[in-house]
C-alpha cells in the first residue's frame, strides 16, 4: 500500500516534515529560501506561486507561515537591520488559508500562540505532552476538523526545562532553543531537547523548527481520516 503524500509549505529545516514522515507520510517541502539540510524532497519556490499549480497528487498540506509577526517574544522591529526575522515579517495566515481552501485538500496551519486570533479553533500542543523537556507551545488549525482531535493531557510545564538542565549540569539558559544571545546551547543539546536526535542540519534550523512529535501525533490522526 502506498504512503499518502503531504506537501510541507514554509518547510524550513523540516521539523514538521519529520513528524509526518514518522506518521507514515511521504513529504515534499517548499520554501522560498534554500534548505540544504531538509531531510526529504525539497523545492525552492514562493509558496503563493507554487500552490495554485502544483498540488496535484498530494493528499494533504501542512503550512508553517512566518511566526515573527505574531510573536510577542520577537524583539527586533525590522528584519533588514537585525540580521534575523523581525516583527515586520508579513502576517500570512489569512491569505494562506484562502489559498489552501481553494485546493480542496485537507490542511494544517501551524503557528505561535500569539497567532491565536488569526487561527480557526486551533489546538495547542506542548512538548511536555510528549515527554519532552521543553514547552514550546504551538497552535494547529486543521481543516476539515480532524475527527477525535482531542489533545493529549497537558502536564504542568513551568520549570520543566530548568529541572532537566539542572539534572544534567547544563545552564538552564541553554534550554530555550531560540534567540541569538550568548547562551545559545549547542546543536546536540537542542536536538535532544526537541526529540530529534538524528538531526543533521544547523543550529539555526532547530531555532526555527517545531518538535517532530507534534506533527507525528497530528499526522497519525490525519492518516486515519484520509483512510
Amino acid at each position: 500500500m502506498s504512503r499518502p503524500r503531504l506537501l510541507d509549505l514554509f518547510c524550513g529545516a523540516g521539523g514538521a516534515a519529520m513528524g509526518y514522515h514518522r506518521a507514515g507520510f511521504d513529504v515534499v517541502g517548499v520554501d522560498i529560501n534554500p534548505q540544504p539540510h531538509y531531510p526529504f524532497e525539497f523545492i525552492q519556490m514562493d509558496v503563493f506561486q507554487f500552490v495554485p499549480w502544483f498540488t496535484y497528487g498530494f493528499d494533504a498540506i501542512h503550512a508553517s507561515p512566518p511566526c515573527q509577526g505574531y510573536s510577542p517574544h520577537v524583539s527586533s522591529r525590522s528584519s533588514e537591520y537585525a540580521g534575523t526575522a523581525g516583527k515586520d515579517e508579513p502576517r500570512l495566515i489569512g491569505p494562506l488559508r484562502e489559498l489552501l481552501q481553494a485546493t480542496g485538500l485537507p490542511y494544517v496551519i501551524e503557528n505561535v500562540v500569539g497567532a491565536k486570533d488569526e487561527l480557526h479553533c486551533p489546538a495547542l500542543l506542548c512538548g511536555t505532552m510528549f515527554g519532552l523537556p521543553i514547552s514550546r507551545h504551538r497552535l494547529f488549525e486543521t481543516h476539515p476538523r480532524i475527527s477525535g482531535f482531542a489533545v493529549p493531557h497537558h502536564p504542568a510545564c513551568s520549570g520543566v526545562a530548568k529541572r532537566y538542565a539542572e539534572e544534567r549540569g547544563w545552564d538552564p539558559r541553554d534550554m530555550t532553543v531560540t534567540g541569538k544571545g550568548r547562551r545559545a546551547g549547542t546543536k546536540e543539546r537542542w536536538a535532544e531537547i526537541m526529540g530529534w536526535p538524528d538531526y543533521q542540519g544547523t543550529q539555526h534550523g532547530l531555532r526555527e523548527a517545531i518538535p517532530p512529535a507534534y506533527t507525528e501525533w497530528i499526522g497519525q490522526r490525519l492518516a486515519e481520516a484520509l483512510a
